[in-house]
């Protein structure tokens, strides 16, 4: 495992990269306004989608599945930052989200 920076949500940048590693069913009920989707089991196939010279800011439901992502993309060679209390957090902190199934988003 690589050494990768945690990150509070409020330190993500205006228009950053954030990499949603959560499985289909919780990303359509809401997620980060803007992220790309790859759940954490497809990341070894589908890595190659996103650009490593971009700094990558990950976030799952509470921060462990993005930490094992980080992780991994650190270790393949790629920027990136894990946010600390994920999608709960996000929510919390009352940031931009949008879900795909045209209710209110929800986290879960």
């Amino acid at each position: 495992m690589s050494d990768f920076e945690t990150v509070s949500v409020t330190e993500v940048p205006d228009g950053a990269l954030i990499l949603d590693v959560r499985e289909d069913f919780e990303w359509v009920e809401g997620h980060a306004k803007g992220a790309t989707h790859i759940p954490l089991g497809q990341l070894p196939e589908r890595f190659e989608e996103l650009d490593p010279d971009v700094d990558t800011y990950v976030i799952c439901r509470t921060g462990g599945r993005s930490a094992q992502a980080s992780a991994w993309l650190t270790g393949m060679g790629y920027s990136v930052y894990n946010i600390a209390g994920g999608s709960d957090a996000w929510i919390e902190a009352q940031l931009p989200m949008e879900s795909e199934n045209g209710q209110e988003p929800a986290v879960r």
